[in-house]
């Protein structure tokens, strides 16, 4: 994140005339995911055939028992919900957790617009100002925008592709901690990378977390996407029970990404309720979604291994293909449905905006999310880029071929 200093904010209203804009505003990144869209549509409009594979939205069809949930809702009112959600929504959650051997009460756990609400209720809740969290890098591009909005720092610690970007040594990450860090906050299964940490990882994090007093905030979004080794939730960690914040949400696992229920869970009485308080002051989430989902809930596996299923073809069509290309780096990603690759460029972002700007191949593009964006040190992932798994795999074929051609014509 980018700050700037009191001079340059002077110097800034001098030159408007008008009063600025916050420097949370300013700072806040753009999305390295969403700002080449508005490009790619135009691309498509003149003809161009463009491959998605900037994004982590689900291609596969959201199963009927939503819309038939829906239209069979008796309601005679659409009112507000509870702060912390519908009743029949928290006994679907928690029949969802205790699928995992997760037991969880109702009261410990409040329903959130999205996973992005549960992640910033809960830095919100465990940081003041100017404090920082652990993160490892790359990660979701969105924690950079959520601790702008939490006005805290993140305290990155780089990861290598050559490990699969496996965390590093106890020692290496205790380096990292200073007086100010409050958490630490996994992804697990990891966007952008697709590792699965291991549970000898997890309580790696844990005895840390014990010995310097911290919160272990967890991302499990992609929880069944877990291809070759099964996923361990901080909830499975007893020792931690009091520090543990399991962030969640409906989106990807049951294909209903523009539903935006998620949900944060944890057995600390005082994160729960500090959530709830926030909860309170946005009002509710949306009834007719929560109520869409309980089906969902109560019988996941149902509906998600398909979906798995499909993903797993997915990721081995991409990590096959990528052999065929030149100079790439790359790994076999566990879970999830990215993989972050290493280009022979120099600048990832140059290489995006020219293949989704400039570029064809057969009258095709690629759309790709530059890897800078997945970092919160400068200048780290200058040559990577992160891909999601978005299209059938034939498609998918078709789309590395074209990566592979714009490689081959592209100028430094």
């Amino acid at each position: 994140m980018t700050t700037l200093t009191q001079d340059q904010e002077t110097k800034v209203t001098a030159e408007t005339g008008s009063p600025t804009i916050s420097t949370r505003a300013r700072s806040t990144q753009d999305s390295p995911i969403r700002k080449l869209y508005a490009t790619a549509m135009l691309r498509k409009e003149k003809g161009i055939k463009v491959y998605p594979l900037n994004i982590g939205q689900p291609d596969l069809p959201t199963s009927p028992v939503v819309f038939e949930t829906i239209r069979n809702l008796k309601l005679s009112t659409l009112s507000y919900a509870p702060s912390n959600g519908l009743p029949q929504a928290l006994q679907a959650w928690r029949d969802y957790y205790r699928t995992f051997d997760i037991d969880l009460e109702e009261r410990e756990i409040i329903v959130t617009t999205g996973g992005s609400e549960a992640i910033i209720f809960s830095l919100c809740s465990v940081c003041d100002y100017g404090d920082d969290v652990i993160v490892f890098e790359p990660f979701y591009t969105n924690y950079n925008g959520f601790a702008s909005i939490a006005n805290i720092k993140l305290n990155p610690i780089p990861l290598k592709i050559q490990d699969g970007f496996h965390l590093p040594p106890a020692s290496e990450i205790e380096k990292h901690i200073t007086s100010r860090t409050k958490a630490i906050l996994i992804c697990n299964p990891s966007n952008p990378t697709g590792t699965i940490y291991t549970r000898e990882e997890l309580q790696c994090l844990a005895q840390i977390a014990l010995k310097h007093d911290l919160f272990l905030l967890s991302d499990e979004v992609y929880r069944e996407f877990a291809y070759d080794t099964p996923v361990t939730s901080v909830l499975h960690l007893s020792e931690i029970s009091d520090r543990a914040v399991v962030l969640d949400s409906t989106s990807k696992r049951f294909n209903v990404c523009g539903a935006r229920i998620g949900a944060l869970a944890s057995h600390n009485k005082e994160i729960v309720q500090s959530a709830f308080k926030f909860g309170m002051a946005r009002l509710s989430v949306a009834s007719i979604e929560q109520l869409a989902l309980v089906p969902l809930l109560t019988s996941p596996r149902t509906y998600t291994q398909p979906i798995v299923d499909e993903f797993r073809k997915r990721r081995d069509v991409v990590y096959h293909d990528l052999a065929s290309i030149p100079g790439v780096t790359y790994y076999m990603p566990e879970g999830a449905f990215y993989i972050m690759v290493g280009l022979p460029v120099k600048d990832s972002e140059r290489f995006a905006r020219w293949l989704i700007e400039e570029f064809e191949h057969d009258g095709e593009t690629v759309l790709l999310a530059p890897g800078p964006g997945f970092y919160a040190t400068k200048n780290a992932g200058s040559n990577e880029v992160r891909l999601a798994f978005m299209l059938q795999a034939g498609e998918l074929s078709k789309a590395l071929v074209v990566i592979k051609a714009a490689l081959s014509s592209y100028r430094q």
